[in-house]
């Protein structure tokens, strides 16, 4: 099994910023993609921003230029995303997901838990 462990949300003033870290643990071979989702209230889930595991990155066109995806492989298996000029309507629950490849050589996405982010106006 693996788990997905977020940190790093909370209550953030509009123009602010905020960094999520999301570290995955237990039956890894190799991390492939990461992926950071939300979900505002009444909403459908969306890709926010996405991570190979090369380092090719991708953005919705909602954050382009105001998040950062990245990776740490190296040593904690960790996928961070930094939000720069947060807005009210970046107020959702980020979820962050990997592709992991196990030690039997099967491919399983995996969720995180969530983690809410505010942005007051």
């Amino acid at each position: 099994q693996v788990q997905l462990v977020e940190s790093g949300g909370g209550l953030v003033q509009a123009g602010g910023s905020l960094r999520l870290s999301c570290a995955a643990s237990g039956s890894i071979f190799r991390l492939n993609a990461m992926r950071w989702y939300r979900q505002a209230p009444g909403k459908q889930r969306e890709l926010v921003a996405g991570i190979s595991s090369g380092g090719s990155t991708n953005y919705a066109d909602s954050v382009k230029g105001r998040f950062t995806i990245s990776r740490d492989n190296a040593k904690k298996n960790t996928v961070y995303v930094q939000m720069n000029s947060l807005k009210p309507e970046d107020t959702a629950v980020y979820y962050c997901a990997a592709d992991v490849l196990d030690y039997g050589l099967s491919t399983t996405s995996y969720w995180g838990q969530g983690t809410q982010v505010t942005v007051s106006s």
